[in-house]
C-alpha cells in the first residue's frame, strides 16, 4: 500500500522545473493486509528513477476492493510530462545498463529472486486486496514470476554467442546485444506473474523498461519494483506509469521505445500489435482464449473431475488458460451430473478466508457481462446445470462483492455466446460428441489457439491428438499446460500476434537482436609491395 509522503525536492525536468512528492511504501515484509479493512484509500505512486512519485495529475481512478466494492486505493492517470519523465529516465540509464558485464547483471537477478521470495505474501496480499483472488491462488500468481526470475538466471549460458573460423586467419561471430527501452503493457488478472514475464529478462538482457500495470490493480507491480532497486538495479532502469488510453498511446507511439509486450484482451492486443508493428517496433502480444479439455471414456474419472473443476473455476476463471468448454466423447457425458456435484461444493468467497476455493470477479461491468452471457446462452437452448447468479457470502461486509459462484451449462453448441466469447468467469460450457475426431473438428475451428487438454488412459490416442489439435499448448491428462519457463508461453492462432513468445529461448530473443562481426588477423604479414586493390566480390579460402 502506498501513501505517506516523506519529503519534497525539486528536480529538473524536459517540460520544466517542479516540485515533486516522494512517496513510500506503508506495507513491509512484516506488515500488509491481512483482511479487507483498509482506513482510507492508498496512493498509488509513479516509480521513475528508483523514487516512489506522486502524480501531479488531476484524473485519478479507484481502486476497488472487488469482494466488497470499497475504494481501497486511487491510482493517476499519468500527466504528459510524467510520462515523458519516465520515458526519458529510461532512455538516460540504457547506455550505462547496457554496458554492465553480464555477470554483475546476474548477481542483480539472484538478489532479485531472493527478495521475491521473501517478499511473497506481502504481494500476494495485494493481489488478494486489489484483484479479489484467494491468498494461496495469489501466491501462485507471484511462483510463476518468480519461476521467470529463476530462469533469467541461467542468462550467462543463454546468451552466448557463436563464433566460426570462416577461413584462413579470418573468423565470424554473432552475439547478441539489447535494443533500449521496452515497453510492457501489463492486464489485470496476474498482477504479479505477467510483469515477471518481461522484467527479469529485460534486466538481464541488459535492456530498460517503461512498465504500465492495470490501472485495476497495480500495487504488486509498485512491491516488484522497490525489490528490483533493493537488489541492485539502477535508477532509469525500470519505471512504472500509469493510466488508460493516453499512456498505452504514448507508449506505442514514441520512437525511443523499441519493443512493446502486451497481455489481455483482442481489441487492445490487435490495437498494440497493429499501430506498433506499423511503427518499426517489435511486438509480442497474447490475446484472449478459448480452451477445451477433451475426456475420452477410458479417462481416470475422479482425476479428471477434480482437475476439471480446478481448472474452469479456480481464480474465478478470469486467466487465459481458464479450460471453459468441457468436450465429453461418448459416454462420458455420463459423468456431467458428477462434475455437477463437485463443483457445487466449492466455496465462494473473500480470497483472505482460507475456506474459499474461489474469490470475486474484477467489477461489476464484469460480473454483468458473465451474467448477460449465461442468460443469452440458456434462451439460445444451453441447459443451465448449476447457476452461481445471485450467490452472496454469508458475511453482509461482502453482499456488494462481484461473486459468481461456479456455473455449468450443458448441450452448448458453437454459435452460443457461452461457447464463441471468453467469458472470464467461473463458467463452464459442455459440449458433446461422439468421436475424437469431432472434438479435434471442434477445437481446430475455434478461431483461438492458446490452450487445450486430452484426458485418457490411451497412449495411441494421446499421440493422435497430441498431431492434429491445432493448439499452441496441449497438456495430456494435465489441465493447464502452462509449460515452465525454460520453454515459452506457446499460445498460437488468435490467442497470440508475433513472431517470438514470451519467456524462456524465445523471450531472450525477443529483447535482443543480432549482430556478426568478421574480423581478418593476419598471422603472416605480406610485404606492401604485393598488395594492390582489387575489386571482385570478397571470397573466403
Amino acid at each position: 500500500m502506498l501513501s505517506k509522503v516523506v519529503r519534497k525536492s525539486v528536480t529538473a525536468r524536459p517540460l520544466g522545473l517542479r516540485f515533486k512528492s516522494i512517496l513510500q511504501l506503508s506495507s513491509t515484509l512484516t506488515n500488509y493486509p491481512k483482511d479487507h479493512s483498509v482506513s482510507e484509500p492508498y496512493l498509488t505512486p509513479s516509480f521513475v528513477n528508483n523514487e516512489f512519485i506522486k502524480s501531479d495529475s488531476k484524473e485519478w481512478f479507484d481502486i476497488h476492493d472487488p469482494a466488497t466494492n470499497n475504494i481501497v486505493s486511487k491510482v493517476p492517470q499519468s500527466t504528459a510530462a510524467e510520462l515523458e519523465e519516465a520515458i526519458s529516465a529510461a532512455e538516460k540509464a540504457f547506455p550505462a545498463w547496457r554496458d554492465t558485464s553480464i555477470i554483475k547483471r546476474q548477481g542483480i537477478a539472484f538478489k532479485f529472486v531472493q527478495l521475491l521470495r521473501e517478499n511473497m505474501d506481502r504481494i500476494a496480499s495485494v493481489i488478494v486486496l486489489e484483484q479479489g483472488k484467494t491468498f494461496v491462488d495469489a501466491q501462485g500468481d507471484v511462483t510463476r514470476g518468480l519461476q521467470v526470475a529463476e530462469a533469467a538466471c541461467n542468462i550467462t549460458n543463454d546468451l552466448k554467442g557463436e563464433t566460426l573460423e570462416v577461413s584462413t586467419d579470418m573468423e565470424t561471430k554473432m552475439i547478441r546485444e539489447p535494443l533500449g527501452i521496452v515497453g510492457s503493457i501489463c492486464p489485470f488478472n496476474f498482477p504479479a506473474m505477467v510483469p515477471l514475464w518481461s522484467l527479469p529478462l529485460v534486466l538481464v538482457t541488459g535492456n530498460t523498461a517503461v512498465i504500465k500495470p492495470s490501472e485495476r490493480v497495480p500495487g504488486a507491480a509498485m512491491i516488484i519494483c522497490e525489490l528490483a532497486a533493493k537488489a541492485g538495479v539502477p535508477p532509469g532502469v525500470i519505471n512504472i506509469v500509469h493510466g488508460k488510453h493516453d499512456t498505452v498511446n504514448k507508449i506505442i507511439e514514441d520512437p525511443r521505445i523499441k519493443a512493446l509486450t502486451f497481455v489481455g484482451g483482442d481489441k487492445a492486443g490487435k490495437y498494440i500489435y497493429e499501430k506498433g508493428s506499423a511503427l518499426g517496433k517489435r511486438v509480442q502480444a497474447n490475446l484472449g482464449a478459448k480452451n477445451h479439455l477433451v475426456v475420452l471414456p477410458d479417462a481416470p474419472k475422479q482425476q479428471f473431475i477434480n482437475a476439471l473443476n480446478g481448472a474452469a473455476f479456480g481464480a474465478a476463471g478470469q486467466r487465459c488458460m481458464a479450460i471453459s468448454v468441457l468436450v465429453t466423447v461418448g459416454k462420458t457425458k455420463e459423468w456431467i451430473q458428477d462434475i455437477v456435484k463437485d463443483a457445487s461444493k466449492l466455496i465462494t468467497g473473500s480470497g483472505f478466508d482460507k475456506s474459499s476455493d474461489l474469490g470475486p470477479l474484477i467489477n461489476p461491468s464484469s460480473l454483468e457481462r458473465a451474467e448477460e452471457i449465461i442468460e443469452d446462452s440458456v434462451k439460445a437452448g444451453a441447459e443451465l446445470l448449476l447457476d452461481g447468479r445471485g450467490y452472496r457470502p454469508s458475511d453482509p461486509k461482502f453482499q456488494k462483492g462481484n461473486f459468481l459462484g461456479p456455473t455449468i451449462l450443458a448441450n452448448v453448441k458453437p454459435g452460443m455466446r457461452a461457447y464463441d466469447e471468453e467469458i472470464f468467469a467461473p463458467v463452464l460450457s459442455i459440449v458433446n460428441v461422439d468421436t475424437i475426431d469431432e472434438a479435434i473438428e471442434l477445437i481446430n475451428k475455434n478461431k483461438y489457439g492458446n490452450g487445450v487438454s486430452l484426458f485418457t488412459n490411451s497412449g495411441p490416442s494421446a499421440k493422435y491428438f497430441e498431431k492434429h489439435a491445432d493448439v499452441g499448448q496441449m497438456g495430456i491428462n494435465v489441465p493447464i499446460p502452462v509449460p515452465l519457463p525454460m520453454f515459452g508461453f506457446t499460445g498460437s492462432r488468435g490467442s497470440f500476434l508475433g513472431d517470438l513468445n514470451f519467456y524462456g529461448k524465445s523471450g531472450i530473443l525477443f529483447y535482443t537482436k543480432p549482430k556478426t562481426i568478421t574480423a581478418l588477423w593476419k598471422s603472416n604479414n605480406l610485404d606492401d609491395e604485393i598488395l594492390k586493390p582489387s575489386t571482385s566480390m570478397p571470397i573466403q579460402n
